[in-house]
């Protein structure tokens, strides 16, 4: 589905504004990643300053740390919270099934961390993110160690095709890009690459979505598991 530009930063906005009504006082939220969910963080700095809301918050990149810090929020690290309340993030291309494909920004590690340890994970997104199927690039994070061998079990044993990311992940470990066509089993998929040695974390996300807000230009709507 193509969204125009100015569409498009509405429909996310929309989105963001939704899961808002999600954020309770005195909890602990974590902070998700990439462009729809700063959206989210500008919007929870505005209305915790504006109903005086005592929440922490956690990130899940050096990125959104910074963002949250610039506008107030105040910031904790996972190890201080006893629990996680709400999390937050965007996605990258979600299933019928809720199955999500995360990462294109290389924070799926630290996401994922959140996302499954968080009591209700909603994800944020437009339109142009909702498929049938996932489909297309996953990322994964590995040590850079491990490199060498985790390319060729990719290639001989999952048979895609993979590129090297130029920059590094937070956590200083390399970024690939493995393209898959038609993932018929998420969860999975999902197993069998965390069971490659030197995969630190991928990009599938099959556990854990509460829901899935879909924003568009008017408005938005809710997608829950069936």
């Amino acid at each position: 589905m193509t969204v125009k530009p100015d569409a498009k930063e509405r429909a996310k906005r929309n989105a963001a504004l939704e899961a808002l009504k999600f954020v309770k006082n005195n909890s602990v939220i974590g902070l998700g990643s990439g462009s729809t969910a700063a959206i989210f963080v500008k919007l929870l700095s505005e209305k915790a300053k504006k109903e005086n809301l005592k929440i922490r918050c956690v990130a899940t990149s050096s990125a959104t740390e910074k963002l949250a810090r610039e506008l107030g929020l105040n910031l904790a690290n996972l190890a201080s919270v006893e629990k996680i309340g709400l999390a937050v993030d965007g996605t990258d291309l979600v299933d019928s099934k809720l199955n999500l494909i995360k990462g294109g920004g290389g924070a799926h590690a630290r996401e994922k961390i959140i996302a499954y340890s968080a009591k209700k994970f909603v994800v944020i997104a437009d339109e142009s993110k909702i498929a049938k199927n996932l489909s297309g690039k996953v990322p994964l994070e590995v040590f850079p160690f491990a490199v060498p061998y985790v390319l060729r079990i990719l290639r001989e044993r999952f048979k895609v095709q993979c590129s090297v990311r130029q920059f590094p992940s937070d956590n200083g470990n390399v970024l690939i890009d493995a393209f898959f066509t038609g993932i018929k089993n998420p969860r999975k998929l999902e197993e069998e690459l965390k069971s490659v040695s030197g995969i630190v974390e991928n990009g599938i996300f099959s556990r854990n979505v509460s829901s899935v807000i879909v924003g568009s230009e008017n408005g938005a709507r809710i997608l829950r598991k069936k």
